[in-house]
């Protein structure tokens, strides 16, 4: 009887690359394009404060603790993202349109996966071990 051994090292190894990468591109562009506009905060109303919450704060804040815990983080960035679109696009009912708000949270997509593929390589080691 052969065990069947699946080896995620190079292709997690990418993952995890792409997800740091991503996060630390989306991270840089959102605070350069705060500080472009020139961010006056007295000048924002509370429905845009309801919005700023989630995007870009809570998904900055994911993709930065994503960097050591990738579960909890990428949970925070794409938690972040789904309130930012429920809250600010359907109860308070501003238009958003198009895919950017999803491009710049995309590295929390791949922290999840990461955090999945992870995960399963340890269970199956730790069932490796267990059946020796």
């Amino acid at each position: 009887m052969s065990a069947s051994r699946i080896d995620f090292g190079l292709p997690l190894a990418v993952i995890e690359l792409l997800a740091r990468v991503g996060s630390i591109a989306s991270i840089t562009l959102l605070v350069f394009l705060f500080a472009g506009e020139g961010f006056h905060p007295s000048e924002i109303s509370r429905n845009e404060w309801a919005g700023l919450l989630f995007f870009p704060i809570g998904i900055m804040i994911g993709m930065i603790v994503a960097w050591w815990k990738e579960g909890l983080g990428s949970a925070v960035t794409l938690l972040s993202l789904l309130a930012f679109y429920l809250v600010y696009g359907y109860l308070l009912s501003n238009h958003i349109g198009g895919w950017v708000f999803i491009a710049f949270a995309s590295p929390g997509f791949l922290f999840l996966l990461h955090s999945l593929f992870s995960a399963t390589g340890e269970k199956r080691a730790a069932l490796r071990t267990v059946r020796r």
